[in-house]
This record gives structure tokens, sequence and C-alpha cells, in this order.
């Protein structure tokens, strides 16, 4: 039962006749079987379903509270969109505009149709644009208002990955080309792969003929963090994020009938049932008709006896989420030692924590030890304050592969513990033997820290609609927050920083990037004339026609980043920039530079003054050193322009490949 739509043309009857025609397959039974809408006040039907169809009724309404239509007029008139429906999905909203599905190779899909059937579409949608919601919360764990970064944009979906085949290229290249044409302001990709050269990327070719028009686009870095040389999505078109802490954790208490208790991570939603559990380690219960299959303390599959585990707590020793398997034997629930503590949690499916291996764990392992009547109790997760922000350990790191002295990741988002909106049709493992459901759900990715920046894109460009894409990203990369380096590999996956968008509405300077000086990047990094010709759509396009940019990068862009080759070599690179006054007529910016022993970082001019806005001056910024160190791979510094008004930050990084 929900509001009316706004639209005046709205007729209830008709469109609840359609969903339960969808539903059913037949338009004639469906009439029969509703037996009366609700249309005058709120909106709704009651019908006569087998249990099964009723089913398929849930989320097909847009139930999930972030979607709210309340309050909205109709479309915008430059919408071009539509809305296609299928099961589980028969109508869009004044929130959600528009709504479409891609399957070009006529795959083996159930159910074609926009509706999200794993949750991940739903909570990066409301992520960036949901309306806010109070009280939100995951089984009341996280519970507050949430909210997107741009609550009152509209939302268009495009649905281009399908469970039982994956992501398609050709259905991402023909999503980008709907979502240019029907009319969106900014495009935000949570999906990706193994870099590929830029004319064989489809995200790299559907992004850059959403710039050609002024639609900037987010991409998710990667979730294969910390090892370098992992990044995803790394066109320098692209807005590259990586996923960085907030200062909310959740956190899990476990308690030992002997008074002990240690504080673990998990999402666990279940509330005990009674005071303790008995508790057992997977050593001593494993199975001794196993014939040695599997490792009992590690609880592997296969390896524990169901009669030791029934109705227990086991205590595992290991990584990874045991509680399928706990689950699987009738257990009460699950405590995994970790020797790396994650720096994120993730939803267990019965009770469950992740505990140190070294302090609780330890602990934990001599109780059980020690008494002949173990027991133990795991609580309901709850939210505590931690340090932030960080990049995440699963965050991608650079350098990259295809443009070598472009630094990627751009900056970082919020990525880890995010509450967003979540799909009906899921479960909130994703987990078929999981019967849990909830409007909302706590995700990690960089899938989560994509849609943040998209919204900072979108909250920018709603103040400067005039600023290109290549100005808005410059905006964001140089007003980013330095970010917590807990490891070396860390400053390859933080880029600029954590995402600051109050501060990038007055950056003060920009970096700008015209399509010409894309087009002259691409002659530079060697990419055949004709190829060119094609993307930007001129028949005899010449890449000798074309001036050759200057500089280690060729690319006016707000980082600096080189990689030695080979390693023994000296520090030797040149980058040439022109930066865009936005800040006040008349300014005279001065250059800071922090760069560490063995860099030498000259910035020439290391003064510039600007006589009005929108005036173009440029600078050349030189590293040089001798032979970085076996043991160093990493020199970092930075170039602050500064006008004690606006700091205009870049990150310089020198990279030595292990050879």
């Amino acid at each position: 039962m929900g509001e009316l739509p706004v639209a005046t043309t709205y007729a209830p009857e008709d469109h609840h006749h359609e969903m339960l025609a969808t539903v059913i397959g037949d338009p004639q039974l469906a009439r029969e079987y509703r037996i009366h809408s609700y249309g005058k006040t709120f909106n709704g039907f009651v019908a006569q379903l087998l249990p099964q169809e009723a089913q398929k009724l849930q989320g097909i309404s847009l139930d999930c509270p972030s979607f709210n239509d309340m309050g909205y007029g109709p479309p915008p008139s430059t919408w071009k969109g539509k809305c296609m429906t299928g099961p589980n999905f028969t109508r869009c909203n004044n929130k959600v505009i528009g709504a479409k599905f891609f399957n070009l190779e006529n795959g083996p899909v159930t159910n074609l149709s926009p509706a999200d059937e794993d949750g991940h579409g739903t909570h990066t949608a409301s992520t960036a644009a949901g309306v806010a919601v109070r009280g939100a919360s995951l089984n009341g764990i996280g519970i507050g208002t949430a909210g997107g970064g741009v609550p009152r944009a509209r939302i268009a979906v495009y649905k281009v990955c399908w469970s039982s085949m994956g992501c398609s290229d050709m259905d991402l290249l023909a999503a980008f080309d709907e979502a240019i044409a029907d009319g969106v302001s900014v495009i935000s990709v949570s999906l990706g792969g193994t870099p590929r050269t830029f004319f064989t990327d489809p995200t790299a070719i559907g992004s850059f003929h959403a710039i050609k028009r002024g639609i900037p686009t987010s991409c998710s870095a990667g979730n294969s963090g910390p090892s370098t040389m992992t990044v995803e999505n790394v066109a320098p078109w692209i807005l590259t994020v990586a996923a960085s802490s907030t200062d909310r954790r959740f956190a899990t208490l476990l308690s030992l009938a002997d008074g002990t208790k240690a504080l673990g991570m998990s999402i666990n939603t279940f509330t005990p049932g009674r005071i303790m559990y008995p508790l057992i380690s997977g050593e001593l219960a494993s199975n001794v008709s196993s014939d040695g299959y599997g490792n009992a303390s590690a609880c592997d599959s296969g390896s524990l006896s169901k009669e030791k585990v029934m109705g227990k707590i086991v205590y595992c020793l290991g990584t990874g989420n045991k509680d399928y398997v706990i689950k699987e034997l009738n257990g009460a629930g699950t405590i995994v030692a970790v020797e790396d503590q994650p720096d994120y949690s993730t939803t267990t499916i019965i009770p469950g924590v992740h505990v140190d291996a070294f302090s609780a764990g330890k602990t934990i392992e001599h109780y059980i030890n020690s008494t002949r009547n173990a027991q133990a109790v795991i609580q309901k997760t709850t939210s505590t304050r931690g340090p932030a922000p960080y990049i995440a350990s699963f965050s991608s790191r650079g350098p990259q592969s295809i443009t070598l002295n472009i630094l990627k990741p751009d900056l970082s988002a919020p990525g880890v513990d995010i509450l967003a909106g979540y799909s009906n049709l899921a479960s909130l493992t994703g987990d078929p033997i999981d019967n849990r459901r909830n409007v909302f759900n706590i995700l990690s990715g960089t899938s989560m820290a994509c849609p943040h920046a998209a919204a900072a894109v979108a909250y920018v460009k709603s103040f400067h609609p005039d600023w290109s894409p290549a100005a808005i990203k410059s905006a964001l990369m140089t007003t980013a927050t330095p970010m917590r380096i807990k490891d070396e590999t860390a400053e390859l996956g933080s880029g600029s920083g954590q995402i600051n968008p109050v501060r990038a509405l007055n950056p003060g300077l920009v970096y700008n990037i015209s399509m010409n000086s894309y087009i002259a990047f691409l002659c530079k990094e060697g990419y055949n004339s004709s190829g060119i010709g094609i993307l930007i759509g001129t028949k005899d396009f010449n890449c000798s026609g074309v001036d050759s940019p200057q500089g280690t990068d060729g690319i006016n862009y707000p980082s600096m980043h080189v990689q030695i080759v080979p390693s023994n070599a000296s520090i030797s690179a040149t980058f040439y920039r022109t930066v865009t006054n936005v800040g006040f007529g008349s300014s005279t910016y001065r250059a800071k530079v922090i760069a560490p022993e063995g860099l030498s970082v000259e910035v020439v001019p290391d003064t510039l003054m600007f006589g009005g806005l929108y005036q173009e001056l440029s600078f050349k910024v030189e590293l040089r050193g001798p032979p970085m160190p076996e043991e160093t791979r990493i020199l970092s510094a930075s170039l602050e322009w500064n006008d004690f008004k606006h700091s205009v930050r870049s990150p310089i990084v020198v990279y030595k490949p292990i050879m």
C-alpha cells in the first residue's frame, strides 16, 4: 500500500491489472483474480494468488523506501528515457524515471526484467540518490537516517549483468548508448574487469562518448587489493574511485562463560535466544571418519562431525567465512580467529564473528581446552566509532598497466560497511538458503564507493552546470583530504585522497582537459589514426596532423605519476600543466612542494598571477633524483597551489616496479 503517483493520468485499476498479468501470465485470469483496487487516497489492490505468485510481487512496486517519489513532479521535459517492464518489475515512478535491461546475446536468463535480483543495483542506486529515510537499519543495526548523496536527483537504471551469464561488452555498450541518448546527467558504473586497451574496453569507449556530450562517468576501482597493479577502469576521462572507511564500524561482542569478553567484527543480525551456548573448537569437533579430508581446526567442509557440532558455537582457525559449513551441520554459531583482522564486516548466515587470532583467539582457545563445559554467546552487532578515513584492504591498487604514467585510482570515497537500500528479491547474504529479507543492507566494496563519488559529481555539477567533466573531476581531486596511509601500497590506492564535495564547489583552480587534448593523448599513447577517427567520427583523421603533447604523461591531469623503467634508472620526469582560475578575479597563487629525501621537485614558475576569472596559466614540474634504493618502491610528494583562501593539491607519486 503506497502513495498514489502524482501523475493525473495514472489509472490504478489498469496498472494493477498489468502487474497481475505479468505475474500470472494471462491477462484474462488477471482480471478474474483481482478482487479490488484501492486508488482514491492510497495505492494498492487485493487479489487471489498462489504463494509463488504472491512472492513474485515483492519489490515489484519499488518497495524500497529509498525510491519513494512523494513530492516529486513528473520527469523533466528533457528526459527521453523509457520504463521497460518484466517479471518483478512493472512500473517506474517519479523518482526512478527510467529502467532498461539488455541481453543482446539472448543468453539463458530466467526473468527478462530490470528487476534487481541480487540487491547490488538497489544498493548502489540508493547510495547515489536515494531519498532520506528516517529509522533505516539492517534489523536494528546501524539505525539512523539513510539518504543518497544527492537525494533529490532522479534515477534511471540500466541492467547489464545477469547471475547466469555475467556482464557482456555488447550489453554494457548498449547501456551507455541508451543512457546518453536518454539524457542522463551523470553515469555511475559499479562494475569492472581486467584492464584492456581503450579501444577494446566497453567502459572506456562508452564513457568517452559520454564526456563528448558533457556527461561525467564514475567507475569502481576494483576489489583486488591490497595487491598492486590491480586497479580497473583506468581511462583518463573516467573518475576511478577507491574504497575508504567512514568513522562508523560494526562490531560484535563475544562473551565466554568465565566472564571474558572479546570484540570482533561481523554483521550479525541474530539476537541470542538464550544466555549461553556450548562452545567447541573445530579441532575437538573433528570427524574421525573423514580420513584426513580437510583441516578440522580451520572448520573445512567435510572435516567436522555433525554430532559434535550440532547446537554448539564452533571456534575455527584460518580465514574466510565458516558459517556456511557450521550451518550445514546445525551448529549454533561460529567464531573465526584470523591473523589479519579484516577492516570491513560481512553478514553471517548464522551468528558469527571474526576475532584477532593473536589476542582474543589465544584466550578463547585456552578457555576451550581448560574446561569441560565451555560456553559462549555471540551478541547482535552494534555500531562503534573507528579510525577514518583509510583505504580498505580490498580496494584495488595501482600502478595501472595501460597508461603507465597516469595515477589511478583518482580518489577515494566511502566504501566500507555502507548501509543503503536493498532488494526484497535477494537474501541478505545472497545465499538461497538464507531466508532473511530487508529493504536495507550493509555492504562493502568499491561498488559502494563509486556511487558516492557519482553523487559528489552531480552535486558539483548542480552548482557549476557549465563545467566540463574534467573540470568537475579536477575540483574533486584537488580538494580531496589526504588519506591515512596504513601501508606502502595504500599510496597506490588512495589517489588524491577522500572526496570532500563541499570544498570542491570552490576549488580555486581546475585542471581542464579538452576533447582535442584527449585525442592528442591517444595519439601519443600509440593508438592508430583510423581507430581514433572512428571513435571521434572523423573519416580522414590522422595523428600526424596533431601537435604531440609534451611531458612524461602528455595530458593535463590533476595528479602526477611516473614509473621508473628500468628500475635502476635515475628519476627524470617533466609534467606540463595548465590551470584555469575559477576562484577570484584577481589572485596570486604560490607553489608549495613537499618531497621526500632523494626526490627533487622543481615548479617553474612557482608563482601564478591571475588577472581575471577563467584565465589560464601554465607551469611545469620537473622531478629529478638518483636511482631509488633497492628496498624503496614508492616516493610520495605533493604540489599545492595556495592563495591563502584556496588550497589546490596534486599528489606526486614515483613508482619503481619489481623486476
